[in-house]
Formats: C-alpha cells, structure tokens, sequence
C-alpha cells in the first residue's frame, strides 16, 4: 500500500508541474503585451512600464517562472491590479462561499443519486428501474443554469421562501447563509446526481453478477444485506471516481451558477477577473483551482485503498 500511495504523489506532484507551465505560458502566448492589454489602449508608455517592473515582465522567462512558482509555494499569488489587494485576500473571501456550496452540492447528489443507484440496480429492466433511469436521463439534459432559474421562480418569486441572489456573508448568521446556498445547492446537485445515479446503477449491476454474491445468496443472506454489505462497497470505485470529479467541478467551475445567483465564489472571481483584464487574478486563481481539483483526485486515489483490500496488500 506504501508503494501505491507514494506513487500516486509522486504523479500528482508531477501533474501539478505541469499545470503550473501551462497556466504559465499562457500569459506568454496572448498576443501582444500583457501589461498594455490589462491597462488598455489608453495608457501612457510610462504605465504600462511600471505594470511591467510590478509583473516582472522585462525579466528572463525562466526566472519568472522560478520566481512565480516560488511565490505560489508561500500562497503569494501577486497582488489584484484591478482591487489593489493581494490576490490570496480575495481568494479567502471566496473561498468561504465557494467550498460551502460545493459540499453541500456534493452531499445532496450523493443522497440523491446511491439510494436511486441502489433501487434500480436490484429492479434491472423493470419498471422501477425504467422510471428511475428515465429521470436520470432528464436530469442530465437539463441545462443547470435553466434549473436554477425555475427554482428562483418557483422558491424565491412566487412562494418567497429563500431569497432569489446574494450572499449575505456568515456574519449575518449560519441560517441566513446557508439559506441563500441551498438554491444554488440544488442546482448543483441535480445533473450531477443524475450522472452519479446511472454509475452507481451500472457499478451494483456488474458487481451483482459475480460468484461470490450468487454465493452469498445461496447461504440465505437478504437481499437487501448483499445489496448494502457486499455489493456497494465492491462497486464503489468508479463511484468514488465519480464523486471526486463532481467534486473537482463544483469546485472550479460554477461560473454560471455563481452568476446566476450573484454570488462572491470563486468561479465569480475569475470571471469578473477576465472581464477586468486583470491577468494576475486569472493565473493566481486558475492555479489555485487547479491545484484543488488535483489534490482532491489524489484523496479519492487514497480512497481507493480503503475500499479495495488489494491495494492494500501491495508493496
């Protein structure tokens, strides 16, 4: 198990180096010069060289890049040209809004989605296995942002139960917050509970057919102690895989959402940060996400190894 887990950082670590080149190098590429596309077409030559001193653009490519990853490796991420602030400040605003939303995304898909799983696997091809999956279908064809836009008018306009946008910030209160997350939340939710759902279905399905549950049930084991006992924990790989990428995605990219129900999240941030042309926010942030979605990966790998006893024995 120690060779598995170390090989799985080791490739992570790698990953990570090389995501940081190309979120580097793609202020190399953007035509013409980043300090005069940030500062627009208006600015004086003496503007746009002081943005280039503060950026360390008239430095050698390799040292930026050595100096860039060092800062990030202290949580430097530069300083917002657009709020005047360090970019990490911002990101902590954020964060508290963004992270909130994504595990309370993520719990409700996975409420939703394993006892669905669960229900139509041990109905498969009947009607109740038909309906459920037919659902799942629906789930994943509707447009998210189309869905949050049905809540707000059916939870917010018209019966006025939780307010339609904003973020009231958790020093109003833990309720008032997490009342103006849970439209999000469920917006969230739904496609990904969807997918989820039809994995998990798929995964017991397989897991069913193998020897050892015809054989647990043949000793006279229920039904429904294979289902939760033998078979889930056996299907639960491509379901963890599942549940890591959900979670990587709720993460990092619930622009639209965030838009949607204008709140201070992350996504919002790197959004507004591309409208502004305000490059050290987008690659500060970008990284940041980066990073998040590559270290949750890394702990479903680990997952792995509780759930699956053969990792485990390896050396």
């Amino acid at each position: 198990m120690t060779a598995y887990l170390f090989k799985r950082i080791a490739i992570a670590f790698a990953t990570l180096v090389l995501a940081s080149i190309v979120v580097f190098a793609v202020l190399e590429v953007l035509p013409g010069d980043p300090a005069r596309l940030m500062l627009g077409m208006s600015a004086s030559a003496e503007q746009v060289e002081q943005l280039r001193t503060q950026m360390g653009l008239n430095d050698p490519l390799l040292l930026r890049y050595l100096h860039w990853i060092g800062n990030l490796a202290v949580l430097d991420f530069g300083r917002s040209y657009t709020y005047a602030v360090p970019v990490i400040d911002l990101v902590r605003e954020r964060i508290v809004v963004s992270l909130p939303l994504a595990l309370m995304a993520l719990a409700l898909s996975t409420l939703i989605a394993i006892p669905v799983g669960l229900y139509a696997a041990a109905r498969q091809g009947r009607f109740g296995d038909t309906v459920s999956m037919g659902a799942s279908q629906i789930g994943v064809a509707i447009p998210n942002f189309w869905f949050a836009l049905l809540l707000i008018y059916l939870f917010a306009v018209w019966l006025k139960w939780v307010p339609a946008g904003g973020f009231p910030g958790w020093g109003s209160g833990i309720w008032p917050a997490l009342k103006a997350l849970v439209l999000p939340a469920i917006a969230l939710a739904l496609p990904q509970a969807a997918i989820l759902a039809r994995v998990t279905r798929q995964a017991l399905i397989e897991v069913l057919s193998e020897d050892y549950i015809r054989t647990a049930r043949a000793k006279g084991m229920p039904y429904r102690a294979v289902l939760w006992r033998h078979a889930l924990r056996n299907a639960m790989i491509p379901v963890l895989t599942i549940l890591g990428l959900q979670f990587a995605f709720l993460l990092a990219g619930t622009i639209i959402i965030e838009n949607v129900f204008y709140l201070p999240g992350l996504g919002r941030l790197v959004f507004q940060a591309i409208n502004q042309r305000d490059l050290i926010v987008v690659q500060g942030g970008v990284m940041l996400l980066v990073a998040a979605v590559i270290l949750v990966n890394l702990l479903v790998d680990f997952s792995y190894a509780l759930v699956d006893p053969r990792l485990r024995t390896r050396s």
